[in-house]
């Protein structure tokens, strides 16, 4: 049974997308950047919490001109409004399209203003997503020989400015800074690349499985994201393990496929990698049916195959420049630590497991 609401998502979305990132793998970017106040009633204590990031925090929709409101940031604006009883400013420095090379100068580096003012209480960032796409599109396209260089390097990349981003941060955020935080990656289009290459390994002489190739490449990406937020004085969101197993146990191993899939500190990288490419393999389902029980799912990503759905309506963001608003917090308390729609969108999802990490005070 899916969700009503995920028709109504689809149907917002151009049915040309003019930045998808399989067209951002050519170089376009374009920066998405909001400000957005949750203006809690009775309130007059405001903090902020800072987020950098590529689409995936931008709340791309496919739009030149705006995004989502509640990104996964802003949607956890929202649980600290209510667990601080205090006005939360959400600031999303973000480029759609970027890769993490981008994102770390371009804007950790360059607007690290935004996460030094003395209200800054979290800093959060994601990237390395569209370092993985660019990759997987220049595999899809080889012919002859396959050469995996293409995704080594993207690994390497992103195993580079992960770290560089959390010393950096580490360095000069604000010192009331009391959360910094990671997202690591789901896969997109799962489903879609469960084909052959057109190129032939040089060993086997044969094709391969795209899926097969492309998920460990994302699983040592994820395992070092978390790992170096461990190493680094950060927590992780494990977006992978969120989006990609279903909210029951699907295999009878007495485990939630979604905490099974988590990311364990203290894992190797060859643990890890084993767990997620090998031995869960069988449970990892494609995020556009996500399972919250084993008789009902809900969309997470757009049409595009690619961004998470999202709830609440746009804002301005794109072309003609970032925007900055202020509005009542859709919810103001939350049972258990949870919104009524927490399960139910990709963006939701996100700031709910972003949120997990809030601390208790200000």
């Amino acid at each position: 049974m899916n969700t009503p609401n995920r028709g109504a998502v689809r149907r917002v979305l151009p049915a040309v997308l003019l930045l998808a990132l399989g067209g951002q793998a050519f170089g376009n970017t374009l920066n998405q950047n909001v400000s957005w106040t949750v203006d809690r009633a009775g309130t007059t204590a405001k903090y902020r919490a800072v987020a950098y990031g590529d689409s995936i925090y931008a709340g791309y929709n496919g739009s030149v001109s705006n995004a989502a409101k509640y990104s996964g940031p802003t949607v956890d604006a929202e649980y600290l409004s209510a667990l601080w009883n205090a006005d939360i400013e959400s600031i999303r420095r973000a480029k759609s399209g970027a890769i993490a090379s981008d994102v770390y100068n371009n804007k950790i580096v360059a607007e690290k203003s935004y996460m030094q003012a003395a209200s800054t209480r979290v800093v959060t960032f994601e990237m390395c997503g569209n370092d993985g796409l660019q990759a997987r599109t220049s595999f899809k396209d080889q012919t002859g020989t396959c050469n995996y260089g293409v995704l080594t390097t993207a690994l390497a990349n992103c195993k580079t400015y992960v770290a560089s981003a959390m010393d950096y941060i580490n360095a000069n955020a604000s010192p009331n800074v009391k959360l910094k935080v990671i997202a690591n990656l789901y896969y997109p289009g799962y489903n879609a690349d469960n084909v052959q290459s057109k190129c032939k390994d040089s060993a086997t002489g044969a094709t391969v499985n795209m899926r097969t190739t492309f998920l460990p490449i994302i699983a040592k990406m994820n395992y070092w994201m978390c790992e170096n937020a461990r190493l680094k004085g950060f927590k992780c969101v494990d977006n992978f393990a969120q989006y990609m197993g279903a909210d029951y146990d699907s295999n009878g191993d007495g485990q939630v496929d979604s905490d099974a899939l988590r990311y364990v500190a203290g894992d190797t990288e060859t643990a890890y990698v084993t767990r997620i490419a090998t031995t869960l393999k069988a449970t990892l389902r494609d995020a556009n049916t996500h399972f919250v029980s084993s008789a009902s799912s809900y969309d997470y990503i757009q049409s595009d195959d690619v961004h998470p759905t999202y709830t609440g309506g746009t804002v301005s963001a794109g072309l003609w420049g970032g925007s900055t608003g202020t509005g009542a917090p859709r919810y103001t308390s939350f049972t258990a630590g949870k919104s009524p729609i927490w399960n139910q969108f990709g963006h939701e999802r996100m700031g709910w497991s972003l949120s997990t990490y809030n601390p208790a005070s200000p």
